[in-house]
């Protein structure tokens, strides 16, 4: 049985209806009036200012990649792969910047809702805030690859052409992940620094001038930042198993590769042209149904929103994970295939939530407790503390990865482990908007606080953010694990493309390799250093800023003089947009200068170099996002009342750990993932020209 190819965009842009409908009902509540319009209408305006700038700055380095594209690529599709560059571009950012639209839109009204009506509609409006960025960031992805495989699916080089939108979508991930990290650590540090430590004010504190920035900050780091973060694993892992179908069914069909035969036979595929199409098809149908289990997903969350908080978001998020994994039984089963092909999503699906359920752990159990314990005796104690539960919760999560490659490869070979990606990936929309709810959640509680709305309103959008930071430690660890399987999907294709031949018995081969796998283990490194070194640099400029403000703004401190947030907003739009040039250099750079630097072994080094990185970036992620997780989390268990307390010394060290580790969790660590993809998807544009 064959399906229409044209049905994947057509189920992306009903996603995409879908999601505006749900903005349509957003909109339609209550944005209140007065401060908290004003306080709202500053976040709004200071989110699309970053926006704005991120896109003038993307669109410069998009220019000269697509024209790079244009030019010197293989003219067989040279033209079409740079036009579907820029598509890939373009849809990434249209989905951050509908998200970003959204959240700053949903904030202010889940806190009204808090205020007038109770925390079952607070949930769900901070809720469908987030599911408009999840919906969003499934269905432009259905609509760029599903329309561009529905183009081209006749042209001998679809995958290559397909390839391009991938680039593209990574290069946006970039600039707004790792953008997007260095604003909102930059103001988080800042104003907690100098509004907590120094002049002892609380939280969100609307005298404090960093506070309007830090909340701006939510909404670029864990919307914008996040959703083509996800957004480019989710494209790049359909990608890479487009690919190696691609690679593995022209051997077959070209030189009658008894392996290749052999493989598609043991999943059910015809080996010959109809069973190549079918095999690349496969992952960007497995995603349209996904998107479907999303939208059920949603529907659970919605049907739940008078109960526990968590207890919807983790019904609808399972329910949804449950629902998708039947229904790639199904479809194989439909399509004449091998259930294998189900069982590969099954070990992505279930390993994601794997890796969830550990992060969880780490960033909000037990280890939590022990970390605010070891701030009665002081502050040194407190980041051994941390940073030795950073380490430990690398080892589950990566066994957890090498099991799914493990097993999928059993089931289909490298083929299984690209499924296993879109496994891990294929229920996005609702992953996604249950991320993207955290900093909506965030956000009502600082609009509640700074317009001074009562402890009733601020206990209600308390328990939503709380919930909040759970789900946005596991949207990290599940980032991480999608990004880390996504990426060797893609370095694995990298691999077939090239048909380099990695036999370590060979001595210059040996040699070849492991120079290009120390010099990939060094990349993590360098990316980590330079975007901690980005954030220290702004929130200094923020510090004197703040510090500025109270010394020469008069009554500011006694709350009769108005501070000046546009101000702390432009230091960290243009600290930004300055400090991310670099990473991005980096990443792009790196793949292009080993691949052609080292003339006839450059794919050999190349694939040692992507392996390097893949292995450092995965480790320095986790452990970073983990660690200051598990020390953000240690500070609120302290504000709850234990260990002394609000003001207490036990809390003034745990401030510091907090502030150490936001960087670490919202910026170095996420960058990460941003990192290997961007440098897998540049060698898989380029590896034509190296092969």
């Amino acid at each position: 049985m064959t399906v229409s190819p044209i049905l994947i965009p057509i189920a992306g842009i009903t996603g995409l209806i879908i999601a505006f409908i749900l903005l349509s009902r957003i909109v339609r509540y209550p944005g209140g009036e007065g401060k908290v319009a004003e306080i709202a209408e500053k976040i709004h305006r200071g989110a699309m200012v970053f926006m704005k700038r991120e896109f003038l700055l993307i669109s410069i380095f998009a220019l000269v990649i697509g024209g790079a594209l244009f030019l010197f690529q293989k003219p067989e599709y040279g033209r079409a792969q740079s036009l579907a560059f820029f598509l890939g571009a373009l849809s990434s950012s249209l989905a951050g910047f509908i998200g970003m639209y959204t959240a700053t839109k949903a904030n202010v009204r889940t806190t009204l809702a808090a205020k007038n009506e109770g925390a079952a509609q607070a949930l769900t409006i901070a809720f469908f805030g987030g599911a408009v960025m999840g919906l969003t960031v499934a269905s432009m992805g259905l609509i760029g690859l599903g329309g561009l495989f529905a183009f081209f699916k006749d042209h001998k080089q679809v995958a290559e052409i397909m390839e391009g939108f991938a680039m593209g979508a990574s290069l946006v991930a970039l600039f707004y992940r790792v953008g997007g990290g260095i604003f909102t650590k930059a103001a988080d540090v800042g104003a907690d620094l100098v509004g907590k430590v120094e002049a002892g004010i609380p939280e969100d504190d609307p005298r404090n001038p960093g506070v309007i920035a830090d909340n701006v900050g939510d909404n670029v780091g864990d919307v914008a930042g996040m959703g083509s973060d996800i957004f480019e694993s989710y494209c790049n892992a359909q990608i890479a198993t487009v690919a190696i179908a691609a690679a593995v069914g022209a051997r077959a069909i070209a030189s009658a590769d008894q392996q290749a035969i052999a493989f598609m036979e043991k999943i059910g595929a015809e080996p010959g042209q109809k069973g190549m199409e079918q095999l690349m098809q496969l992952p960007l149908l497995l995603t349209a149904v996904g998107l479907l289990c999303s939208l059920l997903g949603i529907l659970i969350v919605k049907s739940m929103a008078g109960k526990n908080p968590a207890e919807a978001l983790r019904f609808g998020t399972i329910g949804s994970a449950v629902l998708y994994i039947g229904a790639a039984f199904g479809l194989a089963s439909m399509l004449g295939l091998s259930a294998n092909v189900g069982l590969c999503i099954l070990c992505g699906a279930v390993g994601g939530i794997v890796i969830g359920l550990i992060t969880e752990h780490y960033t909000g159990g037990k280890p939590v407790k022990e970390i605010a314990r070891q701030g009665e005796t002081g502050v040194a104690t407190i980041m051994i503390a941390g940073l030795s539960v950073g380490l430990k919760s690398v080892a589950v999560p990566l066994l957890t990865i090498a099991a799914t490659i493990f097993v999928s490869f059993e089931f289909a070979g490298l083929y299984g482990v690209g499924m296993a990606a879109v496994g891990m990936l294929g229920t996005v929309g609702i992953t996604m908007a249950i991320d993207a709810y955290g900093p909506v959640a965030d956000n009502a509680g600082g609009i509640a606080e700074m317009s001074a709305m009562g402890e009733k309103t601020r206990k209600i959008t308390d328990s939503l953010d709380a919930v909040g930071n759970t789900t946005a430690a596991i949207g990290k660890g599940f980032a991480i694990g999608a990004a880390g399987l996504s990426a060797l999907a893609l370095t694995t294709a990298f691999i077939q493309k090239t048909e380099v031949l990695l036999d370590l018995s060979q001595p210059e081969i040996l040699r070849t390799f492991f120079v290009g796998v120390f010099i990939g283990g060094v990349i993590p490194f360098l990316n980590g250093a330079i975007t901690m070194d980005a954030v220290g640099r702004a929130a200094f400029d923020m510090i004197s800023e703040i510090r500025r403000q109270f010394r020469e703004i008069p009554g500011l401190l006694e709350g009769t003089g108005e501070p000046d947030s546009d101000r702390c907003v432009d230091i960290a739009t243009r600290a930004a947009t300055k400090r991310m040039i670099l990473p991005a250099i980096l990443a792009v750079g790196t793949p292009v200068a080993v691949g052609f630097g080292f003339g006839s072994d450059g794919a050999t080094a190349l694939a040692g170099t992507l392996c390097g990185a893949l292995l450092g970036c995965i480790l320095l992620a986790l452990m970073m996002s983990n660690a200051g997780g598990a020390w953000d989390n240690a500070k609120k268990y302290v504000e709850d009342g234990h260990f002394g307390g609000k003001g207490g010394e036990t809390h003034k060290g745990c401030v510091v750990g907090d502030t150490v580790g936001d960087p670490l969790k919202d910026t170095s660590g996420p960058s990460m993932n941003i990192m290997i993809n961007v440098m897998a998807i540049v060698s898989i544009v380029i590896a034509p020209l190296l092969a």
